[in-house]
């Protein structure tokens, strides 16, 4: 089970890697960005699993956080929801969706709601999360791993146009993100594209990759902005091991790293802790299918939970483990 558990925490990574070669040439005039709702386009027969019947839950191991539990509101649906990330203050939720986790890649491509999608917090509730549209009118894209930093939005896609899964950014003006740029000419480093987090004031870039020099498997590593150019990365060998450390995550004050790694068999969240300049044993908080945490300035904790049967994933949802 442990490599399919892999594979669905970075579901969206994995999809767009698949997908790339199918539109690196484009293909004319589909993908119209039509509009759908995402229980219009979850099929009939999709399950949506409570934590009553869950197989393996997700199992707390620190006394800082309550219970987690699935996040209230519209969010979580029969569909998968996926790659969360939240802005600091709460304020917003972004996350990737797609209504059928037993759907191709490129079956995702064509079906107009699998993407990236956000939820606004009104001081009290969750809204109807709306698709955020990254791409032009008429051509294909799948786009996932949202980071949100002021008015920037780094994310990983496949698109029309481009070889491989790649890197771009975007734009908030108005309210809508606009001016989506390929980022490749600015960060020039080879690594697995996906989630990848920089630091509050942006001098580090964290990233994973099975890039030569490291522990083994997947490992985090970081490059520097040094006079407007991004660095060597450099290894977190305090954080790293011979198993599988990805999808990193840094807190607002810079001092704790979180990030996912493979723990007895299945996907576990860790968080190491800065000191002295050197970062600590990490410790684990979550586990069991549990992996891409992401916190507010509160430190609520939030993570992407897989509902498995059987060695099969049955969909995904989006949990929350508030500060004791």
């Amino acid at each position: 089970m442990r490599k399919g558990a892999l594979l669905a925490i970075g579901a969206v990574v994995v999809a767009v890697m698949l997908v790339s070669i199918y539109i690196m040439v484009g293909t004319g005039d589909e993908g119209e960005n039509i509009s759908k709702s995402r229980q219009e386009a979850i099929p009939s027969d999709a399950v949506k699993v409570l934590p009553a019947i869950d197989h393996y839950p997700p199992v707390l191991h620190s006394s800082e956080w309550q219970q987690p539990m699935p996040l209230e509101g519209p969010i979580n649906t029969a569909g998968a929801e996926d790659s969360p990330f939240v802005l600091s203050d709460g304020s917003a939720l972004y996350f990737f969706f797609t209504p059928d986790v037993r759907k191709s890649a490129n079956e995702q491509l064509f079906d107009v709601v699998s993407g990236i999608w956000v939820s606004n917090w009104n001081g009290s509730n969750w809204s109807e999360p709306t698709r955020v549209w990254l791409q032009e009118e008429g051509e294909l894209a799948l786009d996932g791993a949202a980071f949100v930093q002021g008015d920037e939005m780094w994310f990983a896609s496949a698109r029309e146009g481009y070889t491989g899964v790649n890197l771009f950014t975007a734009r908030l003006e108005d309210g809508q993100w606009r001016d989506w740029q390929y980022a490749g000419d600015t960060v020039n480093v080879e690594y697995e594209v996906g989630e990848m987090h920089i630091s509050a004031g942006g001098q580090c870039l964290f990233f994973h990759s099975e890039r030569p020099g490291g522990k083994g498997g997947l490992d985090i590593w970081c490059c520097e902005l040094i006079d407007g150019q991004w660095q060597e990365p450099y290894n977190l060998e305090n954080v790293n091991t011979q198993d599988n450390e990805g999808w990193p995550f840094l807190n607002q004050n810079g001092n704790e790293l979180w990030f996912t790694r493979t723990y007895l068999g299945t996907p576990a969240i860790f968080r190491s802790k800065l000191y002295n300049c050197s970062w600590q044993e990490p410790e684990l908080i979550v586990s069991t299918f549990a992996g891409e945490p992401t916190l507010d300035q509160d430190g609520n904790l939030y993570f992407v939970h897989h509902f498995f049967e059987d060695g099969v994933m049955l969909e995904a949802d989006i949990y929350v483990a508030y500060k004791a």
